[in-house]
């Protein structure tokens, strides 16, 4: 009986030291909103300097999420593009590379349009036309956001992308002459452009993925450049971790300032519960009816049998909150339990757990939307569009490293403009949503495995029988 319960006590204290983070965290949001509660309740109403005081903590984790925003991102989304591996059968990459794009621009579409239509963050008594469009809050026509969403993809100078993006201006008339602009018609506005305080994400993504398609085309003396990155990647993780392990306290004290500046309190945690609602709803029609769609129609066979040898890996995904962690056992459960060649496994897998991140780029464009129609926003359908682009790039670039998604939200949020800090009320539930959306990316690169899989029946011929003809190989078998 002793050795039992000693057994018991060490697998519990292992469970406790494996999900200390998320106990930690989960005991910050208790505590903040306690803290919140209680002083929003008492009789003396706090200045905006006292609140100041107590976001202090909170805004200086929140600077230090922004500080490796671009040390991580950059690095990790050129080391992933970079080390793909062109030459294994052009058309397996291919597939697999087609399939991650076009599952994670569905992901996010998806998030979209149920964070449009459900409008987690517009309350019932108001009216949703009340919310303000972005895009007349500055003198600008759809045609221009559009424009400066494909300007800024293009920046003139790499560095200056690191502080300023265009923004296209047009200028108000004074009076209305006989030969000159209307004042009630924006296309006879006279066109101006300025250089704004913000960082040009889209422009960094783009140089980005053509620097690592560049090194993955070449080759050998592509190889330094990519090391290099790699190495920046790892370290900026390993810098990015203990970040993320400062979460509890830097969490607690802006959930604590951001009740403190809240009107109605219940009325916010209730958009916060329909906001959790809308990121389960799109995670589960995305896993398990948009994928297994996906399988059915493409290998011709029922998913389930598939689905149900996949258990043990999605269980770990959810226990771990890291796709990273989970890939030995997805590789096992694709191999030997569902017959998956080696050579496709060990080649989609890795890849797909640095890039194929459905569930992160789908919870990205709710929560952003989401944050966005909190403070009484209508994004414009330009930054709709870059939310789109900035969702996919910041899943492809997450790390696959627990509560990563604190890094990308701030980069989503500070690409269109929205404000930072409304992110804090989201973490509250960041750290269950992570688990949830950890286990919609192992399962999309579990199905993408076995799609690819299907489809490179005869390329995997091809390549075994040329490993079979090989002298060398057969002395080895």
């Amino acid at each position: 009986m002793k050795i039992t319960s000693s057994f018991g006590r060490s697998r519990a204290l292992k469970v406790l030291a494996a999900n200390a983070l998320t106990i930690a965290t989960f005991a910050g949001v208790v505590i903040g909103i306690i803290v919140g509660v209680a002083v929003k309740e008492t009789d003396e109403k706090w200045t905006a300097r006292q609140v100041m005081y107590l976001k202090f903590i909170g805004t200086l984790f929140l600077n230090m999420l922004k500080c490796v925003i671009i040390p991580l991102i950059i690095p990790s989304l050129i080391a992933a593009i970079g080390s793909l591996d062109l030459s294994l059968s052009g058309k397996i990459g291919l597939r697999a590379i087609v399939y991650y794009m076009a599952t994670t621009v569905f992901a996010v579409i998806l998030g979209i349009i149920l964070v449009v239509t459900v409008r987690p963050g517009v309350t019932d008594d108001s009216n949703p036309d009340d919310l303000i469009d972005m895009s007349r809050q500055r003198n600008v026509t759809t045609e221009d956001t559009l424009m400066d969403l494909i300007r800024n993809c293009f920046p003139p100078n790499i560095v200056q992308a690191l502080l300023h993006q265009y923004q296209t201006k047009i200028i108000y008339p004074d009076m209305k002459m006989e030969d000159g602009p209307d004042p009630e018609d924006k296309y006879t506005w006279k066109v101006s452009g300025q250089w704004t305080n913000s960082t040009n994400i889209l422009g960094l993504v783009v140089f980005s993925v053509v620097t690592g398609i560049a090194i993955a085309l070449s080759g050998e003396e592509g190889l330094p450049l990519l090391r290099f990155f790699q190495s920046v990647s790892v370290v900026m993780m390993k810098v990015t971790n203990w970040i993320i392990h400062l979460a509890p306290i830097g969490v607690l004290f802006l959930l604590a300032g951001q009740l403190m500046e809240m009107d109605d309190i219940a009325e916010e945690f209730k958009k916060l519960g329909w906001y959790f609602g809308t990121v389960l709803l799109g995670l589960g029609i995305h896993g398990f009816i948009v994928l297994p769609l996906l399988y059915t129609v493409i290998t011709r066979t029922l998913p389930f049998r598939f689905l149900a040898n996949m258990g043990d890996a999605y269980m770990t995904a959810f226990g771990t909150a890291s796709s990273s962690a989970t890939l030995p056992v997805t590789m096992t459960s694709l191999e030997e339990k569902n017959g998956v060649d080696p050579k496709i496994s060990r080649f989609v897998l890795p890849i797909g757990a640095t890039i194929n991140m459905d569930g992160t780029a789908l919870y990205e464009a709710v929560a952003a939307i989401f944050i966005a129609q909190m403070n009484g926003i209508s994004p414009s359908i330009g930054q709709v569009v870059a939310i789109s682009i900035t969702a996919t790039a910041a899943s492809i670039g997450a790390a696959g490293i627990p509560q990563a998604g604190l890094v990308t939200m701030v980069m989503v949020l500070d690409t269109v403009g929205l404000p930072s800090e409304a992110a804090s009320i989201i973490y509250s539930l960041d750290w269950l949503l992570d688990r949830f959306r950890t286990a919609i990316n192992v399962l999309g690169d579990s199905i993408g495995a076995g799609i690819v899989h299907h489809l490179s029946a005869k390329e995997l011929a091809a390549i075994n029988s040329s490993q079979g003809s090989d002298p060398e190989s057969l002395q080895m078998s």
